[in-house]
């Protein structure tokens, strides 16, 4: 995975993260939220029956309470009022059941076939005994009571809210109640309200991370493409420098080949042709031959320096042969010569444990320092400093010279173009190069660190 690639993978990552923990936190929390409030809402559902099924009881007890407040418990007394609590009824289930103490079926007007039946032994699917809990919350003074009884419009079991009362003097437990599948019905449509809204809150929040990635990932794909074309904008004017860069080595070769060692060469040839000339004559010419060739050969060995200092200029030998402290000192002295300004070398620590590459981008940069002091500085003395640790090797040139505005000319098109080709070698070995100039003079650092460039 390129490292673009992986940029992009660690910035939608998190993200995806982060909505997935908010996706899990919200699911979390609007299904506790689903649950509060399906309790809430059964609770007062509930409620709402258990204050109903109070007055329904209400209205069939005031129904009979002539009679009942006779004192009569006579068979005609007691038949009028059951006759008038199964002419009681509600909706298309609801009805009202007499049940004397002993769990006798006194009147049933949905179930006819129960009564004078004797139901105190009769247990619901749950397995509760139904009547039995019936009677003891009439003996308690009546109350509510939840069970499960045959609902007769679908002759299915399910469970049921009812509401019994006493009625002492006749010895009966007089109730009725409401089926609470409706209620089931009613929080399942809920229920299945609260997951729709749950599951469209899921599908709203995975809608967002995908477009959230997409955005980050075409963000990324155009940054890409962004550092792409200005990296290769940078790559182009890269390669126009070294190709400039390479003229210019040519044409100061060229130069020196040409103004140099070309016309000693030829000064050369011309004074041998000559000594040869003078050795065919008398003997004072073929003394002065002599000298001749002594003179060819001083200028012989100009010729030698000269050849050298090329080929010192295009790979310094001795970086191979004796370290870069000592070849710096050398190039130090080679320029206080040449130049005429004094420069002082000092070297400290160990320095001599970084690779080869890494020796002569230094010596180039102490190279091009030095020329463009010489150049353009106008200092008076020039100071060479190497100094090495564990880590890395620092090398500082620095000088009294009128200085120049470094802004300036990183910025100017034409300009620079030396300190460019330093920052840029020092950036191919993993180091770094630091600039600091002011009227009172200039200050070269060189900092190559030994582990990256290992």
């Amino acid at each position: 995975m390129k490292l673009r690639q992986k940029v992009i993978f660690l910035a939608i990552t998190p993200l995806i993260l982060a909505l997935c923990a908010i996706a899990l936190a919200v699911w979390h929390q609007s299904a506790l939220l689903a649950t509060q409030q399906k309790a809430a809402i059964e609770q007062a559902y509930l409620a709402s029956k258990e204050a109903e099924l109070k007055h329904y009881v209400a209205l069939a007890q005031h129904s009979v309470a002539h009679l009942y407040g006779s004192g009569r418990s006579d068979a005609a007394t007691l038949d009028e009022a059951k006759r008038i609590l199964g002419s009681l009824s509600f909706g298309d289930d609801g009805y009202f059941f007499v049940y004397d103490m002993r769990g006798n079926s006194v009147m049933h007007p949905r179930q006819p076939e129960l009564v004078g039946r004797n139901l105190l032994a009769m247990r619901d699917g749950a397995g509760n005994p139904t009547i039995q809990r019936l009677l003891a919350r009439a003996r308690e003074g009546g109350g509510l009571e939840r069970y499960y009884w045959v609902k007769p419009s679908t002759h299915q079991e399910v469970e049921k809210l009812g509401y019994v009362i006493p009625m002492e003097r006749w010895g009966w437990m007089m109730g009725t109640g409401i089926y609470l599948d409706d209620v089931d019905r009613a929080l399942a449509r809920i229920d299945a309200q609260q997951r729709g809204n749950i599951q469209n809150t899921m599908l709203w929040i995975t809608l967002i991370a995908i477009l959230s990635a997409l955005a980050v990932g075409f963000s990324g794909l155009a940054l890409n493409i962004s550092e792409s074309r200005v990296a290769d904008a940078k790559l182009k004017a890269l390669a126009q420098r070294v190709v400039e860069s390479q003229e210019e080595e040519r044409a100061r070769l060229s130069r020196d080949l040409h103004d140099g060692i070309s016309q000693w060469l030829v000064s050369i040839k011309l004074q041998i042709e000559a000594g040869i000339e003078r050795l065919s004559g008398p003997e004072p010419q073929q003394a002065k031959a002599l000298a001749v060739f002594e003179h060819t050969a001083g200028q012989l060995n100009k010729v030698l320096g000269e050849v050298r200092r090329i080929s010192h200029n295009l790979r310094p030998a001795m970086l191979d042969d004796i370290g870069l402290a000592a070849a710096l000192a050398h190039l130090a002295e080679e320029f206080e010569q040449n130049s005429g300004m004094p420069v002082s070398f000092a070297a400290e620590g160990c320095t001599d444990r970084l690779p080869d590459v890494a020796n002569t981008v230094l010596f180039r940069i102490a190279q091009e320092a030095l020329t463009n002091i010489e150049r353009h500085a106008g200092a008076r003395t020039i100071a060479i400093a190497l100094t090495g640790d564990e880590e890395r090797v620092t090398l500082e040139i620095s000088d009294d010279g009128v200085g120049f505005d470094t802004a300036g000319i990183a910025q100017h098109p034409k300009r620079g173009i030396g300190l460019r080709n330093m920052m840029e070698r020092m950036e191919a070995i993993g180091g770094r190069l630091e600039l600091v100039s002011s009227p009172a003079g200039t200050v070269v650092r060189a900092i190559a660190p030994e582990e990256e460039s290992a």
